[in-house]
């Protein structure tokens, strides 16, 4: 088993940066030497003036000003000259890339490759895809001249968080992340999850499946403690979802079993208190994503979203769970609860980096230039495998729900590859029962994206002293 020093990892895996604003910089390799120069500086970081330095992974108490990050697409290892010997070792899923992945992963129609913008149409010319985090933006145009000076940038995307942690939904973020092994991190002592070890997402370590390890590509001493990261722009549709839920909700207001969905008076216990109609938007949210919009588990609390007292993580489901089978949050992470592949209930943890993009979504008044802007988040999906962790969450539970029978051939309503002639979710009621919802859209489209390989400081500076 590897040896595991913090002080090898890249920041932003293992804890959060905590930072509100991003800027992810997709690279081309021109210049060979440029690039391992580059690469060498900024491993050492003994040049801040000159390059940026990656930023390690520490029990910090307070994250530098400027965190910065590489990961490499394989095109880009290929590039930098990495030896084909080492080359063929890594996964199938990395060496092909996410877009011809395009099918396992959803992205059809409106969101297939072929439809992404520039330069996220050409992905062998993505080499790296860096990134760069603050507080204050005036930083990123500093460091993206010193990036520019040994590669061509290709592509340049902003984000930054939103009030109170909010995505465009306008649901709270973030808030269910992996316990890890070996790292205290202070936001998680009250946390009563299973710790996941460090296997889960760092390469060199065991798994929580017993014997399982995932393989460390050649040399293995050099890219042990490096990780594999699905990044992601995902357009969020926030006027076809806010329009979705009032027009279910008028249709609920006269079902025969809306108060099995919503008790009677219950309304007054939502968003501090709000109209019928508009409480049973809330609760059609709430059920969609498994949590209500602040955060409030839906498990725990099915008729309120008063979190007094609630815990937003320790919980669990079973087969009576008011949380539907099918609802976003159950499907990416089932815990412990009944599922059909029982050996997988936590083996697919999923690191989560992201921020959102594009302008604010205003609800009054609404118009229909904002309406149509374009606004999404800009995700990064981190773990140590792509096939055991990302695409299985994404396509055997994102997009065909093989872990309930119940939902097996639906998507996630969320997130997944809806259309509106086959979609369907089924809302649960108090008596067990339930009510269908069809016909909606699909919410969230991708508009590009790249595999990336988060090396370890050493391994980077192997790279930058490869020849040839």
């Amino acid at each position: 088993m590897t040896k595991f020093n913090s002080e090898e990892v890249q920041g932003n895996i293992l804890r959060g940066y905590r930072k509100n604003n991003v800027r992810h910089l997709m690279l081309e390799v021109t210049d060979r030497g440029k690039a391992r120069q580059f690469l060498a500086q900024s491993a050492d970081g003994d040049h801040p003036q000159d390059v940026p330095p990656i930023t390690r992974s520490a029990n910090w108490d307070d994250a530098p000003q400027v965190c910065f990050n590489v990961g490499i697409t394989f095109e880009g290892l290929r590039a930098l000259g990495l030896p084909r010997r080492s080359l063929d070792t890594f996964p199938t899923e990395y060496k092909e890339g996410m877009a011809n992945r395009a099918n396992k992963l959803g992205d059809v129609g409106a969101s297939a490759p072929d439809k992404w913008p520039v330069p996220f149409r050409e992905l062998d010319r993505i080499h790296l895809v860096v990134s760069i985090y603050s507080n204050d933006t005036g930083d990123f145009d500093k460091v993206e001249a010193q990036v520019a000076k040994a590669f061509d940038v290709l592509g340049v995307r902003n984000g930054r968080n939103l009030p109170e942690g909010k995505v465009f939904f306008g649901y709270k973020d973030g808030i269910s992340q992996p316990k890890f092994k070996h790292i205290f991190d202070p936001e998680k002592v009250d946390v009563n999850e299973p710790k996941d070890p460090l296997g889960t997402v760092l390469l060199g370590y065991p798994t929580n499946l017993e014997g399982v390890e995932f393989t460390v590509p050649y040399p293995k001493e050099v890219f042990c403690n490096g990780a594999f990261n699905a990044f992601r722009i995902l357009k969020q549709d926030s006027a076809g979802f806010e329009d979705y839920l009032t027009k279910v909700a008028d249709k609920l207001m006269t079902h025969p079993d809306v108060d099995k969905l919503l008790p009677e008076g219950a309304e007054k216990d939502i968003c501090g208190g709000i109209g019928r109609r508009d409480a049973l938007r809330e609760v059609v949210a709430a059920q969609m994503c498994g949590r209500w919009r602040n955060g409030t588990t839906y498990e725990l609390s099915p008729n309120s979203d008063n979190d007094d007292g609630i815990s937003a993580t320790n919980f669990d489901y079973t087969r009576n769970s008011r949380c539907p089978a099918g609802a976003h949050m159950r499907r990416a992470n089932p815990r412990g609860g009944p599922i059909v592949q029982r050996i997988a209930n936590h083996s697919r943890r999923l690191v989560r980096r992201g921020m959102s993009y594009g302008p604010d979504f205003d609800q009054a008044p609404r118009t229909v230039e904002n309406d149509k802007a374009e606004r999404g988040l800009l995700g990064n999906f981190i773990g140590a495998n792509y096939g055991a962790q990302f695409e299985a969450v994404v396509c055997d539970w994102i997009n065909y729900g093989l872990q309930d029978p119940n939902i097996t051939g639906t998507n996630d309503p969320l997130l997944g590859a809806n259309v509106t002639e086959t979609s369907a979710f089924d809302l649960t009621l108090s008596d067990g029962g339930s009510i269908r919802l069809s016909e909606f859209p699909r919410f969230v489209e991708t508009r590009g994206g790249a595999y990336t390989f988060l090396p370890s400081l050493p391994a980077v500076r192997y790279l930058s002293k490869l020849t040839g």
